[in-house]
């Protein structure tokens, strides 16, 4: 046993319980994370309830900038309480195991379209500080890892500091948003990039993010998130 593993125990990235040093999660709990299987929204991928339908109500009402994304997990139960502890009690380990749960669901999906980098939604400078990192950047750099395409952390910046977005309705979303990122560097050699982040809610904060990256030039931006919640 490695010492490392006796100071500092493996813990499940789900309940957080102190799991053997060859072990990735609690037996108990592989069945408390749900997975995103279909129907799923074709534009945002949110679980739907009609096979028969090709939108969630959200999709069917609003353009994205974005062209299509994916969830690994409904955001619920145990992995609601995991994303947590992710972002905010310093879990860095858990996305490792984020990561290879995305790769498996996903890992063809990103093959079939040619992705040039992996692009994570960044925090401001300013609350990256105070948490000490960034959640979507660990999840992109485990993809990265597992597919062998480039991370980009220094080309989208979040230059307003804006209020937490679960704070607020749809609206307020959008407008609390606007030109809140920039693009720090030439991406003339990038065409399709894969946008990830923790948790889709309504998508606008990745379609902020898509908005930008777009309108300097990338053509393509899909989107990979850890969690998402149910359409209608």
């Amino acid at each position: 046993m490695n010492i490392l593993d006796i100071i500092f125990p493996r813990r499940c990235p789900l309940c957080d319980e102190v799991i053997p040093p060859d072990g990735k999660i609690c037996p108990e709990c592989i069945g408390n994370a749900e997975l995103v299987q279909e129907p799923v929204c074709k534009r945002c991928g949110k679980p739907i309830g009609n096979a028969r339908k090709e939108y969630c109500g959200d999709c069917d009402r609003k353009k994205h900038f974005f062209d299509s994304g994916k969830a690994v997990f409904v955001y619920q139960g145990a992995v609601q309480h995991s994303l947590y502890r992710f972002k905010y009690a310093n879990r860095r380990e858990y996305a490792a195991f984020y990561g290879k749960m995305a790769c498996i669901q996903y890992a063809r999906w990103i093959s079939r379209l040619g992705i040039d980098a992996i692009i994570p939604v960044p925090l401001h400078r300013k609350r990256r500080r105070e948490r000490g990192y960034n959640q979507a950047e660990l999840f992109a750099k485990e993809i990265g890892k597992r597919t062998g395409i480039p991370v980009e952390t220094k080309l989208l910046y979040r230059c307003i500091n804006t209020r937490p977005q679960k704070e607020l309705n749809d609206q307020e979303r959008k407008k609390n948003l606007k030109k809140a990122f920039t693009i720090a560097q030439n991406i003339v050699q990038l065409r399709k990039v894969l946008l990830v982040d923790d948790i889709y809610t309504t998508g606008s904060t990745v379609d902020a993010a898509a908005e930008c990256l777009k309108v300097s030039g990338i053509q393509e931006v899909y989107v990979l998130c850890i969690s998402i919640g149910r359409g209608h």
